[in-house]
């Protein structure tokens, strides 16, 4: 496979929040434009704010129109907002919602017919980007909706060889146990396979269930989450190759490092997951959308209001990002050609006399 510089598209989210700093932190270092090619989709003036606002070294930006002008070795930009628009930062305004938006949804465009090749988003506040188009409860269903083609979305979260996704995301804790169902672990399981072989290069993933309940349940005692729909969920998905074990406690499965013997932990709710990640990788996770055909990921934090503009964020979170899609890409490219034309297979009939294979028919000379 022949490789080539990758297009990374990388949209300024929130520009109330620290998503600039993390982005102009990140490309000050000259060789992250030696790995690939990133194209900014935001505004070159809010970029300046905040580099002034912090005073931090100047990146050497280019503007172009469109992403078939992105130039090598350089850090390209797309403005995608008003000249004039206004940055109060620490504060959500709907003038932020509006243009991570618009950014968002010019990077999502271009991705959808090939113009970059993945996408990398800084953080948004959920609530203030809401209008009549974007009425998700984030990028993850955003961009199922919009990019899925009719598959579903799985989020993980990654940080080297931890990787957690989940059962259930964004929805109320009052509202988590009615949606714990066979129907809906079975196919989160299959799309965490499928991924750690196409997307992390895992031959054979070793998938840790975690329970819903403390205890696991205790065989029905605290709830029956995990005999009535966990464990059923797990056989039905066995018998679909995926190797999975548990359902675990997710006190003594994280409290004893089990995660360490495993390829993926599925989290049955978002805090479950993600409470422990982030105390384990908070500063280098890294959120990737599973499942659909594009790559997607972001930094593992949100906006941080509290602390924009005060040059104290760390970008590292964001670099990391950037890195995941450039391995995840690479990977599932090579999945694609090693699996596009499957050798047909050969059966022998080992100790017997391979009735199943006759190498004499005329057929069969070439093998």
């Amino acid at each position: 496979m022949e490789e080539r510089m990758i297009k990374v598209g990388i949209t300024h989210g929130d520009i109330n929040g620290i998503g600039y700093e993390v982005i102009l932190k990140t490309f000050q270092d000259l060789r992250m434009t030696e790995l690939c090619v990133p194209i900014i989709y935001g505004s070159s003036k809010v970029a300046a704010y905040h580099r002034k606002a912090m005073n931090l070294p100047p990146v050497n930006i280019n503007v172009i129109s469109q992403a078939a002008d992105a130039g090598l070795s350089r850090v390209n930009l797309i403005n995608c907002v008003e000249d004039d628009i206004k940055v109060e930062l620490t504060q959500s305004t709907a003038v932020a919602g509006q243009a991570a938006y618009k950014a968002l949804e010019a990077a999502v465009a271009d991705l959808r017919k090939g113009a970059i090749d993945v996408l990398v988003t800084a953080p948004i506040n959920k609530h203030n980007i809401q209008n009549e188009t974007f009425h998700f409860p984030g990028h993850t269903e955003y961009l199922e909706q919009s990019c899925g083609n009719g598959k579903k979305a799985l989020m993980i979260l990654m940080s080297g060889e931890l990787r957690v996704a989940l059962v259930t995301g964004h929805i109320p804790v009052s509202e988590i146990a009615s949606h714990i169902t066979v129907d809906s672990i079975v196919p989160k399981l299959q799309i965490f396979n499928q991924s750690l072989k196409q997307d992390f290069a895992i031959e054979k993933p070793r998938i840790a269930v975690l329970a819903l309940n403390p205890h696991a349940g205790d065989a029905g005692l605290i709830g029956k989450e995990e005999e009535d729909c966990i464990k059923p969920a797990m056989a039905e998905a066995e018998k679909r190759g995926v190797m999975c074990f548990g359902p675990f406690p997710a006190d003594g499965f994280f409290g004893a490092r089990m995660y360490e013997q495993f390829d993926g932990v599925l989290a049955m709710y978002h805090d479950q997951g993600l409470a422990p990640f982030k105390a384990l990788a908070m500063d280098d996770g890294v959120n990737y959308t599973a499942g659909l055909p594009i790559v997607r990921t972001s930094p593992a934090h949100g906006t941080a209001y509290d602390i924009a503009g005060q040059d104290l964020a760390s970008e590292n979170s964001f670099r990391q990002a950037v890195y995941a899609a450039l391995d995840i890409y690479r990977n599932r490219m090579r999945y694609q050609e090693a699996t596009a034309h499957p050798l047909r297979k050969q059966y022998f009939d080992k100790g017997g006399d391979n009735e199943k294979l006759d190498l004499t028919k005329e057929e069969d000379e070439t093998i």
